[in-house]
C-alpha cells in the first residue's frame, strides 16, 4: 500500500482550509481528468492537486495510508506518477508534494470536486497539439 505522510504544518493548513473533514483526492493535474484544475497535458506529472469531495468517487479507489487519519485516495493512473514515500508539507505559503526522488510539486492546487465537475462538464477534452 502506498504511504503518504503529512507534516504538522501541512495538517494545520489543510485544517484551516476545511479539508480534513472531507474525503480527498490526490491527482496528477494534467488536464485529462474530470477534476483537473490546471490545463496542459504537456506538463503531465509536473502538477498535482488535492481535491475535496462531498462523497467518495469510485474512479479513485486507492486509499493512501497515513498516520494522520486523513481520508485521501487516488487512481491507478495517478499512482504511476506518484511512487512511494509521499510527503505533503506546507512551505512558503503552499502545499508541496515530494517523494524519495525529490520534489514533485512545490505548490499544489486545491479544488472543490463538485464545483470542478460542474465547470469541467462543458469542457471538450481533445488531443493536445505542439507539446
Amino acid at each position: 500500500m502506498t504511504q503518504i505522510k503529512f507534516t504538522q504544518a501541512a495538517l494545520a493548513e489543510m485544517k484551516k482550509r476545511d479539508l480534513l473533514e472531507h474525503p480527498l483526492l490526490l491527482i496528477a493535474d494534467d488536464a485529462g481528468g474530470k477534476y483537473s484544475i490546471r490545463g496542459g497535458s504537456c506538463s503531465m506529472g509536473a502538477s498535482f492537486s488535492i481535491i475535496k469531495l462531498d462523497k467518495l468517487d469510485p474512479d479513485y479507489p486507492i486509499a493512501l495510508q497515513n498516520d494522520a487519519g486523513v481520508e485521501i485516495y487516488t487512481s491507478q493512473y495517478d499512482l504511476t506518477l506518484l511512487e512511494d514515500n509521499l510527503v505533503v508539507d506546507y512551505v512558503n505559503a503552499g502545499l508541496l508534494l515530494k517523494n524519495d526522488s525529490g520534489l514533485l510539486d512545490g505548490a499544489m492546487s486545491i479544488g472543490d470536486g463538485a464545483k470542478l465537475l460542474a465547470a469541467n462538464d462543458n469542457v471538450q477534452q481533445g488531443a493536445t497539439k505542439n507539446c
